[in-house]
């Protein structure tokens, strides 16, 4: 029996539970009550809001579901090979009939679909139907791949002709590409009858994206379409189109990585993922017999070396603007795929990144610009914020993203106060304005970014500054770090200063201010009367010390490995007078995080 359309069954939210740490270190996930229960109207409002354009059903004319009819292929030339080990965790989860997305989770009767039941919300959904789960369940043995074959099968027999949520441009590309990388699988096992839907509805889903392509306005929906779209051309229609293919290709790599490795969106995790795709990309064209092309090569280079160069202590990555911490497993599965060592750099400029390494410690400072559109749509207010690291131990992060973590949180994570920086009378660096193509918000500058790095003697300085303030407020934000040779201590200023061009002006009420440093969820914090206590997951501890009165720790959150995790962060408020040159307080702060050493 046909289920009825997946936008009609959300709303019942099931109890929450904590997911299983997919690191060896233990980790205590969030167990405050979960978001408020939504009404199906609430939810559906949230998700246009957060989600526009690209969250929007599809619709599909008479003449539309025309051109996506049409014979199945009769079969794969030759299967992709996937690149990526799969979450073992969530595959044994999966196994269990436990569905886990962010903070929801539901339990089915053993071996239904998910979407057999009502479903707590459309971010919910909207994951389960992408299926990036698949190669997961496919991972756990015979019986795994025969439930994977199984799952498919009955989505297709729900949603295989069309379904408004599920078809959307963006989901639907994303299920074809992990259809296809698990091709040597789904399209080999079962019945022949069974295997001939499936290339049906591959083919009519591919037909699908195929004709929307040249009119989809999400980019991250464009990128995907161009891989798929080679796939297509190279693995079910013996070449017909790869030109064609490789074009579009082409113009995604330019449009979207910059010329020093970098997303366009400034988020390492996006970064990965890019060159992940193309690696199996250049797999692929390989197999097919066919010389790779050389942007192909050349863009896995340089995105290789950008996520060597972000790559953290523990393995993993940094979780700037929209991207997570990604798997440590992950991240060592792309760099393998170089061909040669990556090559190291402390900066990366058109990305807009400093780096410092000495002994165990490593900062990473977000000195860019926000994206330009149609590329800022997920981007972050955190301009001048760090990571910092001690070996495989994370201190000072931001409030991270996850594209599992609830979509309530969404917004909030981008503002200027859910990363380490200072945030001047509740305001964001960077204003955020309506994209009116896609829905979205974007944030705009800051004016005046800007990081110069000094080196003297084994030691660093990055002098850095924005004018994000300036225009409500007349005051630059400027942040000096400096480092030690032994990478033992960390020292921080942060100053408001009003530029001399603008002169002097009436005084007026100062406005308040808050410096705010996320600390990791592994770290534990506590106040000593004249210095915060910080010790990391391996034992280490570090001493946060300011000549600022009122340092505080206040509760925040993280989004980095998907859920929303309990964590804190130390707090510097005053407030700042408007005609200060920034030297001294109140509009001066100067603050240190110092590691203690058994010598």
């Amino acid at each position: 029996m046909l289920m009825p359309a997946i936008s009609l069954r959300f709303g019942e939210r099931q109890p929450a539970r904590a997911r299983d740490t997919r690191r060896v270190f233990p980790v205590e996930y969030a167990k405050s009550t979960p978001p408020p229960r939504r009404t199906p109207e609430e939810d559906a409002e949230l998700w246009s809001r957060l989600a526009g354009i690209s969250g929007e059903d599809a619709a599909a004319s008479p003449v539309h579901r025309l051109k996506i009819a049409g014979a199945a292929p009769s079969g794969f030339s030759f299967y992709p090979d996937p690149i990526a080990p799969p979450d073992t965790m969530r595959g044994e989860s999966l196994m269990k009939d436990i569905w886990r997305i962010g903070a929801d989770k539901i339990e089915m009767n053993e071996g239904l679909p998910p979407w057999t039941a009502p479903l707590p919300s459309r971010h919910f959904a909207d994951r389960v139907h992408r299926f990036d789960w698949l190669a997961d369940v496919f991972a756990q043995g015979e019986e795994g791949a025969e439930r994977a074959c199984y799952l498919v099968d009955d989505w297709i027999a729900n949603f295989g002709r069309f379904n408004g949520f599920a078809w959307r441009v963006g989901c639907t590309a994303d299920r074809l590409w992990n259809w296809m990388v698990c091709g040597g699988k789904l399209f080999t096992l079962g019945e022949q009858a069974e295997i001939d839907q499936r290339l049906e509805s591959l083919a009519r889903q591919l037909r699908h994206v195929e004709t929307l392509q040249n009119d989809c306005a999400d980019f991250i929906a464009r990128w995907r379409i161009a891989c798929v779209m080679l796939l297509d051309t190279l693995c079910l229609r013996d070449g017909e189109g790869y030109e064609e293919a490789l074009e579009h290709l082409e113009n995604e790599c330019t449009a979207q990585i910059m010329p020093d490795g970098g997303h366009v969106t400034r988020a390492p995790a996006r970064g990965l993922r890019a060159m992940l795709d193309l690696c199996i990309l250049a797999d692929a064209v390989e197999t097919s017999g066919r010389e790779v092309p050389g942007f192909v090569r050349k863009w896995i280079d340089r995105l290789g070396g950008m996520v060597a160069f972000f790559r953290s202590g523990d393995g993993a990555l940094p979780p700037f603007n929209d991207g997570d911490e990604s798997l440590p497993q992950i991240v060592d599965a792309a760099l393998a795929r170089m061909q040669s060592r990556p090559r190291g750099f402390m900066v990366a400029p058109k990305s807009g990144f400093h780096k410092v390494v000495k002994g165990t410690a490593c900062l990473i400072l977000d000195a860019g610009e926000a994206p330009e559109q149609p590329f800022g749509d997920g981007a972050h207010a955190g301009a001048l914020s760090f990571e910092f690291q001690d070996g495989e131990s994370r201190l000072v992060t931001d409030c991270g993203f996850s594209p599992e973590a609830d979509i309530d949180w969404r917004a909030a994570v981008r503002r200027t106060g859910a990363h380490s920086t200072l945030v001047l009378a509740g305001e964001d660096s960077a204003p955020f304005r309506r994209n009116e193509e896609t829905g979205l918000t974007y944030p705009e500058g800051p004016e005046g970014i800007f990081a110069k790095r000094l080196e003297e003697n084994d030691e660093i300085w990055l002098d850095s500054q924005h004018g994000g303030y300036k225009r409500l407020h007349g005051l630059l934000h400027r942040r000096r770090l400096f480092m030690s040779s032994d990478g033992l201590r960390l020292t921080g200023e942060d100053s408001l200063a009003r530029p001399v061009s603008q002169g002097a002006i009436k005084a007026e009420k100062p406005i308040p201010f808050a410096v705010r440093f996320h600390l990791h969820p592994t770290v534990r914090a506590t106040m000593q009367d004249h210095f915060i206590q910080l010790q990391t997951e391996c034992g280490d501890i570090w001493r946060f010390k300011t000549s600022h009165m009122g340092a505080k720790l206040e509760k925040t959150v993280y989004l980095g490995r998907g859920v929303v995790e309990k964590s804190k962060q130390i707090v510097l408020s005053g407030k700042a007078d408007l005609d200060s040159d920034g030297s001294a307080p109140p509009n001066c702060l100067r603050w240190a995080f110092l590691k203690e050493t058994d010598a």
